[in-house]
C-alpha cells in the first residue's frame, strides 16, 4: 500500500507495438486455420493471454518455453484429474486455479494463462483428450509462431532461455 501513486514508464516503441499486434493476430489465426483443417477445436481463451506474454513481453521469464509448455500442460492435467475424481462443481472450479498455481510454482513453470487453462478445463468437464487437443497442439502452434516472428526482426530475441 506504500507504493508510489504514479509509475515511471518507459518510452513507447510503436514498432514493438505494431509487431506485437501483427504476430499475435497471425498466431491466433494459425490456430484457427489448423482447427478448420483438423476438425479439432484448438483455441481456448487462455491462449489469448498467452499471446500477450509471447508477443508483447517475449523476454519475460513467464513467457519462456519451459513456462509456456509446462504451465499449460500441467494445468490441463490438473483439470482432467479434478474432473475425473470430483466432477465439475464449486469445489473443483476454485481448486483448479489454486492447484495449478501451486504446481506451476513448485515446478518452476509459472505461466499465468495456465490458471485459465485449468479453469476452462474444469468448467468444461474435460477428459484426457483436452491435454492433447486443444492444449498441447495449441501451445506448440503458439511456440512455433513465437520462435519465428520474435526472431524475424532485430529488436526481438526469443527465447531468452529454453529450460
Amino acid at each position: 500500500m506504500k507504493a508510489p501513486l504514479l509509475a515511471k514508464r518507459n518510452r513507447l516503441s510503436y514498432r514493438f507495438a505494431i509487431w506485437s499486434f501483427l504476430s499475435s493476430t497471425i498466431s491466433i489465426w494459425s490456430i484457427l486455420i489448423i482447427t478448420n483443417l483438423s476438425g479439432h477445436t484448438l483455441l481456448i481463451g487462455s491462449f489469448g493471454a498467452t499471446s500477450v506474454l509471447l508477443f508483447a513481453v517475449p523476454d519475460a521469464p513467464l513467457s519462456q518455453p519451459r513456462n509456456l509448455i509446462g504451465g499449460h500442460l500441467l494445468s490441463a492435467m490438473i483439470a482432467v484429474i479434478l474432473v475425473y475424481l470430483f466432477g465439475t462443481n464449486f469445489f473443483t472450479i476454485g481448486l483448479s486455479v489454486g492447484l495449478s498455481i501451486l504446481v506451476m510454482y513448485l515446478t518452476h513453470t509459472l505461466h499465468p494463462p495456465g490458471g485459465a487453462t485449468a479453469l476452462i478445463g474444469v468448467i468444461g468437464g474435460v477428459g484426457v483428450d483436452f491435454i492433447f487437443f486443444p492444449v498441447m497442439v495449441g501451445v506448440i502452434v503458439l511456440l512455433v509462431n513465437a520462435l519465428v516472428v520474435n526472431n524475424l526482426v532485430h529488436h526481438r530475441k526469443y527465447p531468452v532461455v529454453w529450460f
